[in-house]
């Protein structure tokens, strides 16, 4: 019976009538509800939820009420259990809780339980058929997750193995069955049997008289399949266990040994009989790819014991099998180069760990050490251990890391048993770890494993350099992980030592105390750090693990801070809010207090760093019952409207995630106060009434959380608004719902959740489902950005009500038809995401309530979903009948790509299995329709239908593409095929080529997912294999003749999984179509083409690298081992004698095929096996005469290189080309590369030695890339073997490359390659060759003799890896060479390089040197040069930054500069621009006063770009002074008005470009701000205003509008401080620059806002406290009450005011936009983009409208003011009465109960000018009715009462219909006016 008739019969079956039995009849109804809920929903984690609330239910049910059920009942109950049992024998979690419920049955009644267990196993032996893959499941569960069908199975496992014996032969024969999961479930079955009845099986393998055929003929089976008859590698190690286990039956331990010992024969190459008790078997090795022999030591490893592992061979006691048999293959295994190298270092660590339980016994065995220092074994393990450590292979490193630790564990109890106290190997291995370079990052991982065993004052002692390293990994990302780790073992084993060291006990302060002395200086240093990487590592790795540690730690860490340093208030807050997180314990008052203060300032700061972690501070506590006090909700309200825009998407995801923490912390403590009320007691009044006060203001505050986010997500509002108060609702609805969701394991609602929801609603609040809320969704999903579209249609699917109303989901009905027709990709995908909004709101739901909650279970397959999916398939039918019609005219009103991604996201983005409720019919129908379409777009794109559907596989070229696509316009009347060529794309061509590619795309999507869900979930297959075939035929027609990439890549996704459905299938014959298709695809590629290939062989490459990423990772992939070697020999092969450039060669797709190959994420690793080949190929075609070919290959080479050295390095002090792989760990890992490298070298070192060197330059196009590839691997590894000291005497020698880049390379190349212990003997060498200025040179040779010696001594003197006497010798021989650096030398590229030798010799060389050479340093940049002499630029450049060191010097070249060369004033000023900060004071000042001086001639300069860089250096040296200095070296009063009259009319003018124009713009700023007062000062003033309007504007550009905001922080301040001195005519400039920054805290870009908002933050300190108070840079939002404060106290009186803050409030224009939205809609492919996307004018409005009406407000104190309010409103209330009456008016016929809802009202509901319309409307009537309040000359223009009752009407109607306003609007209206 199925699970549906047993739940009828038992619902049919009555219990009997009498007092209990009510009880139990419900208990029971609720019961199978909750069974029949489980086998009906696919989601295992609900299926599994309602398991558990069953089991709980039958609990509840005693035994002896269950046996009064009846035994018709009970039989019912067990056969019902069983069924769901045998339905979930895949999901192993879900049959454990069905077999609890069996269990209690079995109380009951055990035999009825046993009976029914028993008759399930059976009918599967008995059955005359071979068992299945579904039969095998359920034997397995049977046998692990049924405890009474185990009991069964002790009875009945030899006719189970009969079954398994037969079934394997049948397996075996068939590929398709060996290779699937058939033979996996096969070997699983045999395991278990093996595992779990032991006792049984062992007679029939170890006892002659009982020894059965049975059991022997699956031994044959495991082992053929784990010598490799089975291709797939999980089936093949899990044979190798299954045998283990066998051998593990034994119950001697010498039988099982000698059975182990005869499976390690796997290693032979030869047939070897297998041995095992009284069975044999014959075993042949078919091939040697280490699968076999890594299964046998894996399985031995994993399930032998001690004893086994431990036996002897051959009776001799001193040989062992874990260490003489199986070791051995371990460590071979580990070596060898193999795709399984994963699983050979887990094997490695497996075999170390059962060392490690047997070492007491091997002792015993051996008599000796196991790891002497002698030892042959610890010599082997620390060796596969090390170069390992830096594996490219995922997971291997972390085998090794753990494999280290094993070591250290095994060595330290070999010692403590031999009693060797030295422990020699501990101070080696530290030795060899500090060697390391500090970019290792197995060097912290082995420094963690030999910390415990060393002592943290051990490794102090001889490791000095280690915080220094630490705090180098926090800058680097992939390091700081294990710097933090090493940190932590660190103080944690600094804790143990002092607590362990002293007798009395130590306090928390005297233990931080010796922490601080250590490690509170590295801590401070990264935490104030400027590096944002360094303060984030530092704060989120390092804190945390401080005060876990050490918790008193935190007050050394505060006092050394001052939060008005810059830098110091991250630290602050960083440091309080982790603090928090990890005690609980709270350091800030919440009442005033210097730590309240900084709290405050922290939360405004313009850092999101700095917010980002106060308010961390504010949300974080360990213990989520703490109810957030009223301090904390008050700091809250106030930051959050603060931060709904910022731009940082890190901030958006920590604000939400910190908003979660402190919404659990509101219900949590709500929730408890709840249940505190239920159960208080009488006379506790004063508690009752602060828990209701608590519950209160945590409903409250929620209640206010949920509505904010309405308020803001209009069109009008930007992305970033847009997309955080979503994220906030979803917060909120995640947490203070009772909402379940599946797919999370946490977070999910509490259990009670519903008593605080109904107290909210109680209360009136927390009503989030409204209609209007609802309907400020549903505009989302019209937004833009498909970000927003999809949050809210996750927030409606997720949270809200199961169905729409009626009317809604009308008109999203028709909503959704227009956008699924669209032209434009973004509209269509809106109207696909609307259908399957309504696709999943209309399905029917099945709910089911009880009293502990209320679960909404979908069914499997939906009544409504055939039908609206036909619909869907009967609407692509019509577009494409239209495309087949007319082209031109679908391509605008039908164009197929809306429909088919509509019918993707509603099949396959939506839960449940919508394919199932579909049949044969529908598929057909849909199939036959992607395959006509994608003939008919092909054919439209080849200019002929027929071409497309005939058997070429050519794709045409762009050009051939848009000559069709102009005929066909053409054809259509759009255009005339002749006449002039236009560059740009037409209207009606965009529109024909996105419908095609689009749609083409979308085709290849859908039916790749559709293929894939039928294959793989539904009951039934649906396709047959000529439907298969057709689909094959399909994506091949579009990734071959389709040359969009767009349309590739995305036909790329579905054709993946196609091929993987496929590969994975048990039909072989669907199985082998991939393979066919690769092997077309193949053939193609070494087939001559006819056209040219423009797009990196068009989509041929896509195609291969699909197939091989479908292809099983746990297998062998024998298609990518094909492909690759087909796809070598075809690039080797030489080229045609008269090959033809502009065809499509074989060979130049083949190589870029391979790089396709090679950068495809999906097949990883997998590809590197093939890397030496791969690389070889590509540095030899490099030599290839045909240049496509060689940018083939270079491409290739590139990609390998990512691909092979892994990791790059993100510090600065790494360098930017360094990788983490070292030169010894890379040739280990591919030595095949080494030898063919080596060759490369020696051959083009032989070319330099050749005579003809001299008169003929030899190339070899393989050198540069060779030795860039060498200057990327990680520098400084020792390399102890000296396995790369053939590269060394081969790069010395390309120093003398004619190359320039070659021996620049080379000197790179030379320090990565080099031992540390190398660098001096190098320097040595490479200073004595150094010659004499009697000596002949070649100039060549000496410039790389001097860039190796530059570059070997930067990293020398970096790691202080020197002898000083060693040191000392180089530098007597450079300083001998002094020469080199005079007019002797000629070639100024030499003497630029001596010069950076010398002053990297500069601490220890001696003065007079040191003056010597600057001396002749300066008569050369005295003397005029040639300036087309070669390396003039690189010598200034090298000459001022070595004179630079030298204030004297440098003074001396810099007074100097009018009367040098026009290339020394260049490189002296593009110096300063490069490194002048690091100055001294004295030498800055120098260099402002000659910039200054010469200004004048540098502006009169003919150069746009000298006077652009004189100007940017001008900017540089003032903008880093003080105002006082910058008025010391000012111009002269003559001087500075006309410099800056050349700077005003050329920004007047807009002459030299945005550039020029912004650093003309900066320095006229910064020289007006010290320009002398005067009249002509006020007339300059007025000039630089205007051009700030002008260059302020969005449309400007950014670089112009970046240049305003630094011009208003320079001389906006001081404008300010002389308008409060001087008269009249500069407040209204004042105002016009306010203006200017309140557009500019406005700006797109978020650098201009945050200069925009300095600006306000200088002002804001001018007026609290001048110049003395530190500067706070406070946030973007803060700064703009901080304008509009100024603006209304300072200059309220001004004319110019109020026409300000009105120019911020949006002009509402009602009548136009409702007719302009009424409009028919355009269908054309592009709309204009706002020049300010950011900007939002609703919110603008509400910022401005309070000032507004203060403005109103001081109506009776100013004439001036008054008349201009009355000027105003008669100017503005008719309009604003009429605007309103129209509002009213769109309201008519609404009804109160259901508002209307129409689609023109949901066009207006997503209009931006229709949302900041209403808002300008709003707040202009606000207004006028202050002014009406105020002025009597005003009221008699209208009633103030009406209109305000007028105004408050249409508010609340706009609310009911969807419309949200900014909270302060809305408070406006509502509130009366008074903000």
């Amino acid at each position: 019976m199925s699970i549906e008739s047993l739940l009828a019969a038992l619902e049919d079956c009555g219990v009997s009538e009498d007092e209990a039995a009510d009880s139990v009849r419900r208990t029971l109804r609720l019961f199978l509800h909750k069974l029949s809920e489980s086998s009906r929903n696919n989601v295992k984690r609900c299926k599994e939820r309602c398991l558990d609330e069953a089991l709980q239910l039958l609990r509840q049910i005693s035994e002896a009420q269950l046996r009064g059920l009846g035994e018709s009942h009970l039989l019912l109950l067990v056969k019902l259990l069983l069924s769901m049992q045998l339905q979930m024998a895949s999901i192993s979690t879900a049959c454990r809780k069905v077999d609890k419920m069996l269990q209690h049955m079995a109380k009951v009644d055990h035999q009825l339980v046993y009976r029914e267990t028993f008759h399930c196993l059976d009918s599967m032996i008995q059955s005359e058929q071979v068992l299945t893959h579904q039969d095998l499941q359920r034997a397995c569960m049977f046998l692990e997750d049924n405890t009474v069908g185990r009991e069964v199975w002790k009875e009945s496992f030899v006719s189970m193995l009969n079954k398994v014996s037969e079934l394997f032969p049948v397996v075996l024969q068939q590929e398709s069955l060996r290779d699937g999961p058939l033979c996996y479930s096969t070997v699983k079955v045999c395991l278990q049997i093996f595992q779990l009845l032991p006792t049984e099986v062992a007679p029939l393998v170890w006892e002659q008289d009982h020894r059965s055929l049975t059991v022997q003929n699956i031994l044959q089976a495991l082992m053929d399949i784990l010598l490799g008859q089975c291709c797939s590698r999980d089936t093949r190690l899990l044979a190798g266990v299954a045998v283990a286990m066998l051998i593990n039956t034994a119950s001697d331990s010498s039988a099982g040994g000698a059975a182990a010992w005869s499976l390690l024969q796997v290693s032979l190459s030869e047939p070897w009989l297998l041995t095992v008790g009284a069975l044999q078997v014959q075993c042949n090795t078919p091939g040697k790819d280490g699968v076999d022999r890594l299964a046998v030591s894996r399985g031995l490893l994993t399930c032998s014991l001690p004893p086994i592992l431990l036996s002897s061979q051959d009776d001799a006691s001193e040989t062992c099998l874990l260490l003489k048999g199986l070791f051995p293959v371990v460590f071979a295994l580990c070596e060898e180069k193999i795709d399984c190298h994963y699983f050979s270092f887990e094997a490695l660590t497996l075999w170390m760990k059962k060392v490690k339980e047997s070492l007491p016994d091997i002792w015993k065995m051996m008599g000796v050490r196991l790891l002497s220092d002698n030892s042959n074994l610890k010599r082997q393990l620390i060796h596969i251990i090390w170069t390992n450590a830096e594996s490219p292979v995922e997971g291997v490193p972390e085998f090794a890391r753990n494999a280290f630790s094993l070591l250290l564990d095994l060595y330290e109890m070999d010692c403590e048993q031999f009693s060797d106290t030295n422990k020699a190997l501990y101070y080696d291995l530290l030795m060899r770890i500090m060697k390391l370079p500090w970019e290792a990052k197995a060097k912290y991982h082995h420094l963690c494993a030999l910390l415990p065993h060393l002592g943290t004052g051990a490794v102090w002692n001889q490791y000095a350099e280690l915080p220094d390293h630490l705090f180098k990994c926090l800058h680097t990302n992939h390091l700081s992980p294990c710097g933090a780790e090493l940190y932590k073992c660190l103080i944690q084993q600094q804790r143990k030592e002092l607590c362990g060291a002293s007798q009395q006990s130590v306090t928390e302060l005297e233990l931080a105390g010796h922490w601080a002395r250590r490690w509170q200086p590295v801590v401070h240093k990264a935490l104030t750090s400027q590096v944002t990487l360094l303060q984030s590592n530092c704060s989120t790795q390092l804190l945390p693990i401080t005060f876990q540690v050490f918790p008193s730690a935190v007050d050394h860490l505060l006092v050394s801070l001052d939060p008005c340093t810059p830098g110091h208030l991250h630290a602050w807050a960083s440091i309080m809010s982790s603090y928090r997180a990890v005690t609980g314990c709270n350091l800030w008052a919440p009442q005033g207090g210097s730590a309240f203060e900084t709290l405050q300032l922290a939360l405004g700061s313009a850092d999101d760093k700095i917010r980002i972690a106060a308010f961390n501070l504010l949300c974080c506590c360990p213990k989520t019952k703490e109810t957030p006090s009223t301090e904390e909700m008050a700091l809250m309200k106030a930051f959050i409207p603060q931060n709904l825009n910022c731009e940082s998407s890190p901030f958006r995801q920590h604000f939400q995630a910190g908003l979660k923490r402190f919404l659990v912390r509101i219900r949590d403590g709500c929730l408890s106060h709840v249940r505190g009320q239920k159960g208080k007691k009488k006379g506790d009044a004063v508690n009752s009434e602060k828990m209701q006060d608590v519950l209160e203001q945590g409903i409250d505050f929620v209640d206010w959380l949920s509505q904010l986010p309405y308020s803001f997500l209009s069109k009008g509002h930007n992305y970033q608004r847009k997309k955080t108060v979503l994220l906030l609702l979803s917060a909120v609805l995640e947490t203070c719902t009772d909402t379940w969701s599946p797919g999370k394991k946490k977070g999910q609602p509490p259990a009670n959740m519903g008593s605080l929801i109904k107290c909210a609603r109680d209360k009136g609040k927390w009503d989030f489902f409204s209609r209007t809320n609802l309907l400020a969704l549903i505009g989302c999903l019209e937004d833009s950005t498909n970000e927003i579209r999809d949050l809210s249609a996750g927030l409606l699917l997720r949270f809200f009500p199961p169905r729409f109303p009626e009317d809604i989901a009308e008109v999203l009905h028709v909503k959704s038809s227009q956008f699924v027709c669209s032209p434009r990709v973004q509209e269509a995908q809106i109207g696909a995401l609307m259908t399957t909004v309504l696709f999943l709101k209309s399905q029917e739901q099945h709910e089911v309530d009880d009293s502990k909650t209320n679960v909404t279970v979908k069914s499997g397959s939906k009544p409504n979903a055939s039908g609206m999916i036909g619909a869907l398939v009967k609407e692509l039918e019509k577009h494409y009948l239209a495309a087949r019609a007319d082209m031109m005219l679908a391509a605008r009103t039908t164009p197929i790509h809306g429909v088919l991604s509509a019918l993707q996201k509603c099949l396959f983005e939506s839960p449940g299995d919508h394919c199932a409720a579909l049949d044969h019919s529908v598929f057909a129908e849909l199939l036959g329709l992607l395959e006509k379409i994608s003939l008919l777009l092909l054919g439209v794109l080849c200019g002929d239908q027929n071409a497309s559907a005939a058997e070429t596989d050519v794709p045409p070229s762009f050009c051939d593409m848009g000559n069709a696509i102009s005929s066909l316009i053409a054809q259509s009347g759009g255009g005339q095929v002749d006449g002039d060529e236009c560059v740009l794309l037409s209207e009606e061509h965009s529109l024909v080529l996105t419908c095609c590619w689009v749609s083409l795309k979308e085709i290849g999507i859908l039916l790749g997912f559709l293929v894939e869900k039928i294959l793989s979930e539904s009951d039934q297959c649906h396709l047959t294999k000529d439907d298969i075939l057709r689909a094959s035929k399909i994506f091949k027609n579009i990734l071959l003749k389709c040359r969009h990439w767009g349309a590739v890549e995305g036909c790329g996704i579905g054709f993946t999984k196609f091929c993987s459905s496929l590969l994975s299938s048990s039909d072989h014959e669907l199985r082998d179509i991939p393979a066919q298709m690769l092997r077309q695809g193949l053939q193609i590629v070494q087939c001559l083409r006819s056209t040219s290939v423009t797009r990196r062989a068009a989509g041929l490459p896509m195609l291969i690298l699909c197939v091989l990423s479908a292809e099983d990772a746990n297998k062998a992939r024998p298609l990518l081992a094909h492909s690759m070697q087909t796809l070598l020999e075809t690039a080797k092969t030489p080229l045609n004698q008269k090959w033809d450039q502009t065809l499509d060669l074989p060979q130049v797709c083949a190589v870029h095929t391979l790089q396709a190959l090679v950068r495809g994420s999906s097949l990883g690793v997998a590809v590197l096996q093939f890397a030496p080949p791969v690389a070889i190929l590509s540095l030899t075609l490099l030599s290839s005469p045909c240049w496509a070919m060689r940018n083939a290959a270079l491409q290739l080479y590139s990609a390998l290189c990512s691909r092979m050295l892994g990791q790059r390095s993100s510090s600065d002090e790494a360098g930017p080309a360094q990788h983490a792989m070292s030169p010894s760990a890379f040739f280990f890992h591919y030595p095949a590369l080494q030898p063919f490298l080596l060759g490369e070298l020696r051959a083009a070192a032989a070319d330099l030695q050749s005579p003809s060197s001299e008169a003929k330059l030899h190339l070899q196009p393989s050198l540069y890339p060779i030795l860039t590839l060498l200057a990327q691997l990680q520098p400084g590894v020792q390399d102890s073997a000296e396995t790369l000291s053939d590269f060394l005497p081969l790069l010395l020698e390309l120093s003398a490359s004619p190359v320039y880049s070659v021996r620049a390379m080379a000197s790179k190349a030379l320090v990565a390659v080099s031992p540390p212990s190398e660098y001096m003997n190098l320097l040595l060498r490479l200073s004595a060759e150094l010659p004499s200025p009697q000596q002949r040179c070649r100039h060549n040779r000496l410039h790389g003799q001097l860039l190796q010696i530059k570059a070997l001594l930067q990293r020398a003197l970096s790691l202080g890896s020197f002898h000083s006497d060693d040191l000392s010798e180089v530098q007597r021989r450079v300083q001998a060479s002094l020469w080199l650096a005079t007019e002797a030398q000629r070639c100024l590229l030499v003497r630029a390089v001596y010069l950076g030798v010398a002053d990297s010799l500069r601490a220890p060389s001696c003065e007079s040197f040191l003056s010597e050479l600057r001396d002749a340093v300066m008569q050369d940049l005295q003397k005029p040069g040639d300036p087309l002499q070669i390396g003039l630029s690189s010598f200034h450049q090298q000459a001022i930054h070595f004179l630079s060191a030298d204030s004297k010097c440098a003074t001396e070249v810099w007074n100097n500069f009018s009367a040098v060369s026009p290339d020394l004033r260049l490189s002296l000023v593009t110096w300063v621009l490069d490194g002048w900060s690091s100055q001294q004071a004295g030498l800055r000042s120098v260099i402002q006063k000659v910039l200054q001086s010469n200004l004048r001639e540098a502006l009169s300069s003919h150069s746009v770009e000298y006077r652009r860089i004189y100007l940017q250096a001008v900017v540089s040296v003032m903008a880093g002074t003080d105002p006082t200095s910058r008025r010391t070296a000012s111009l002269q009063d003559a001087v500075l008005p006309e410099c800056l009259d050349l700077l005003f009319r050329d920004l007047e003018d807009q002459r030299g470009g945005p550039e020029f124009l912004s650093q003309a713009l900066h320095a006229a700023s910064l020289l007006l701000s010290q320009a002398p007062d005067s009249s002509l000062k006020t007339s300059l003033y007025q000039r630089w205003c205007g051009v700030l309007e002008s260059q302020r504007l969005p449309e400007s550009p950014e670089v112009l509008r970046m240049a305003s905001a630094e011009a208003l922080c320079v001389a906006g301040v001081p404008l300010l401080n002389h308008s409060w001195q001087e008269g009249n005519a500069l407040p209204a400039i004042v105002i016009r620059v306010i203006n200017a920054g309140l557009h500019l805290l406005q700006d797109q870009n978020q650098q201009v806002r945050e200069r925009a908002a300095r600006y306000a933050s200088l002002l804001h300190r001018a007026r609290r406290a001048g110049s003395q108070e530190s500067i706070h840079l406070m946030q973007v939002n803060l700064a703009l009450p901080v304008l509009l404060d100024l603006l209304t106290e300072e200059f309220w009186e001004t004319p110019g005011t109020l026409g300000v803050l009105l120019g911020h409030v949006p002009q509402p224009n009602l009548s136009a936009v409702l007719k302009e939205a009424s409009a028919s809609r355009s269908s054309s492919l592009y709309e204009q983009d706002e020049a300010n996307v950011f900007a939002e004018p609703s919110v603008m409005a509400a910022h401005v409208l309070p000032y507004l009406l203060q403005m109103a407000g001081k109506y009776a104190q100013s004439s001036s003011l008054a008349q201009s309010l009355d000027s105003w409103a008669e100017r503005n209330a008719a309009q604003v009465l009429d605007d309103l009456r129209l509002c009213r008016t769109l309201q008519q016929g609404a009804s109160s109960a259901t508002e209307a809802f129409s689609p023109s009202w949901l066009a207006l509901l997503t209009d931006p000018r229709f949302h900041s319309s209403l808002c300008g409307l709003l707040a202009r009537a606000a207004f006028l009715l202050q002014i009406l309040k105020t002025s009597d000359k005003a009221r008699r223009l209208c009633d103030p009462p009406s209109v305000h009752i007028t105004l408050r009407e249409v508010c609340s109607l706009l609310r009911r219909r969807g419309i949200h306003f900014p909270p302060r609007l809305r408070a406006a209206v509502c509130g009366g006016l008074e903000l």
